[in-house]
Formats: structure tokens, C-alpha cells, sequence
């Protein structure tokens, strides 16, 4: 079973939680290249991070900016940063109250397959929603989780967008949990058209601590991954 690390990194400006990904990204990326020159292997370290942005619009590298619908002015006005991001995936908004996953993992000591890693980080919100009766789903062709896909009334809950390099992964998902759901009227979301976004609070009709969400989402993770979750010093 895999050791990953879990940090709680607490509210954090995205460009200082992007430059720390980096970091624990590359660390694990220069092992796994160090290991094929060496006879003595070096085993991954694994990490997975939670963390809150201040408003922020994030921009995946092949997300079409129009899909931005504030110019810089406005921008300031409101408060809301914007980044352009080497993830995969298109545009979408990070906020307080939004629980934001980010596993640094080396997918060679899990399963070398993007789109089982995907659909297993789907597989954690999955099952954390449904604690709270709501039936998250996959839309085909579309990435996150979603609830009554199929319908008129389809909507994200989940968002996710991630890079990979030599196996290693940053970025991750971003679960709507008490988000304030006005700011993704400035953007189209993922650059989906006629497709609504909600949170645990506008479907439930009330707050959700968020602490008790975070307990659920680590515990999915342990059992969907199979690994176990330590702290640093563990």
C-alpha cells in the first residue's frame, strides 16, 4: 500500500500553492530520473495537498480566453485574480468555501493510466456527495461530476483538471462545497455552454461544514487509491 502525504495547506494565493506544486513535482520527477542512473532505487514520495483560493480564474493551456467574460478592469474591481495554468481542461473559477485537491502522485506505483486516474478522482467526490444523498454522476466526454446529466437540469459540482509528466501528477479537482456560485456567471464554465454549475449548499438548501467534507473526500481517497495517508513527519 502507498504512503502519500496529506497537507492542509488552508487559504492560499493560487500562484504560491501553483510554485509549491512545483516543487513537490519536480522533487519526485528528478528521483524517478536520478533512479535510472543508479543501482540503488529511490522509491516516489506521494503527496496530497487541500488547499482554498482567493478568487481566482484559472485557464487551462488549450482553454480559450473568450470563455473569460470580464476584461482586466472589471477584474480589479471585483477582487478576482486570473492565471493562465499548464493544466489540462478550460476555464474555471477557485474561491473560499471550495475544497481544492491537488495529488502529486507517481501513477507507476499506482496504475500508469490517465483516464483511470481521472475517473478515479471522480470516483472520490462520487462517493463524498453521496453522503449527503446527492447522486454524482460522469458525463461523457466531460470531465468532473456532475448530477441529473441527461436532463435539462445537468450541472457540475466537481471540476477537474490536472498535468502529468513521466507519470507524476499536479493539479487535481476543485469541489464545490459553500461557494459563493455568482462568480461563475463572469465565465463560461469549462467552456460548456448551457450547462449550470452548483455546490453542496445550493443543493442541500444549507451550509455543509467544511471540515466534515474534507474528513469524507481523505477517507474516499484512502479507499478508491488503496493507499494510506500520513503525515510528514510519519
Amino acid at each position: 500500500m502507498n504512503q502519500v502525504v496529506f497537507k492542509d495547506l488552508g487559504l492560499k494565493d493560487y500562484k504560491e500553492a501553483w510554485d509549491y506544486q512545483n516543487e513537490l513535482f519536480q522533487g519526485i520527477i528528478d528521483i524517478k530520473l536520478a533512479n535510472r542512473k543508479s543501482e540503488i532505487k529511490q522509491k516516489s514520495p506521494h503527496y496530497f495537498l487541500f488547499t482554498e483560493h482567493p478568487p481566482v480564474y484559472t485557464l487551462g493551456k488549450s482553454g480559450d480566453l473568450s470563455n473569460l467574460l470580464l476584461n482586466e478592469e472589471q477584474l480589479k474591481k471585483k477582487g478576482i485574480s486570473f492565471f493562465k495554468s499548464n493544466r489540462g481542461g478550460d476555464i474555471t473559477f477557485h474561491g473560499p468555501e471550495q475544497i481544492v485537491g491537488y495529488p502529486i502522485i507517481d501513477l507507476e506505483a499506482f496504475k500508469p493510466d490517465i483516464r483511470w486516474y481521472m475517473r478515479s478522482l471522480e470516483e472520490v467526490i462520487i462517493l463524498t456527495i453521496a453522503n449527503y444523498g446527492l447522486k454524482g454522476v460522469r458525463s461523457e466526454g466531460e470531465t468532473g461530476v456532475w448530477l441529473d446529466v441527461g436532463t435539462p437540469f445537468a450541472r457540475k459540482i466537481c471540476a477537474l483538471g490536472v498535468r502529468t509528466s513521466r507519470w507524476v501528477t499536479m493539479h487535481g479537482f476543485a469541489l464545490n462545497v459553500n461557494t459563493n456560485l455568482g462568480y461563475f456567471d463572469h465565465i463560461i464554465p469549462c467552456g460548456i455552454r448551457g450547462k449550470a454549475v452548483t455546490s453542496i449548499e445550493a443543493e442541500l438548501n444549507r451550509k455543509v461544514p467544511i471540515q466534515e467534507v474534507k474528513a469524507l473526500i481523505l477517507e474516499n481517497f484512502e479507499k478508491v487509491f488503496e493507499a494510506k495517508l500520513c503525515n510528514e513527519n510519519q
